[in-house]
């Protein structure tokens, strides 16, 4: 009997020290982040990389306890990979639906939406650009510290027919 009632107050205690937003449900609100990563370029006869950056802003609905369901978008751009011969330049703006689950402060997360981007290549001094409106997903996780959230995120985007890229991020984003 003593044991039963040592477990029952230690599980009291522990949960004394939940975070209440963790059990009322999801955090609801605008919110902004930014991130930076590796971005490969994938086309015909070139597969480079280089450092890439973005910039974000949604909205999380918090319709449901512990389930994300919002609205983001976003600039993107995925840097200037490049070879001796070929200087790739991609850069986009998209829109993304997002739904994720919470386990506590860490979460995970799908994307799915429409990038618009653009392209600038030269090739031996020789350029050439596109234009295009394509699909984009992504999948990622977060932890949450209060307001300020990091995320880890793999996103994709098939631009065209010929032009593959895809971007691994860590990014900051602070809740309203």
């Amino acid at each position: 009997m003593i044991k039963s009632r040592l477990l029952a107050l230690i599980f009291c205690g522990a949960v004394m020290f939940v975070p209440f937003n963790v059990l009322a449900g999801s955090d609801s609100g605008f919110y902004i982040g930014a991130g930076v990563g590796n971005a490969p370029v994938e086309m015909i006869n070139f597969d480079e990389n280089d450092m890439a950056y973005k910039i974000f802003g949604g909205y999380n609905f918090g319709l449901i306890p512990l389930v994300d369901i919002a609205v983001e978008a976003s600039y993107v751009d995925f840097g200037s990979p490049s070879t001796s011969s070929v200087n790739v330049d991609v850069s986009g703006v998209n829109a993304f639906g997002l739904a994720g689950v919470n386990f506590g402060p860490f979460g995970v997360f799908a994307k799915l939406g429409m990038i618009n981007w653009n392209t600038d290549i030269s090739l031996n001094g020789i350029r050439s650009s596109g234009s295009g409106l394509d699909p984009a997903y992504g999948i990622g996780a977060k932890l949450k510290f209060s307001s300020l959230a990091l995320r880890a995120e793999y996103e994709y985007y098939d631009l065209d027919n010929a032009t593959d890229v895809s971007m691994l991020s860590v990014s900051a984003v602070f809740t309203f």
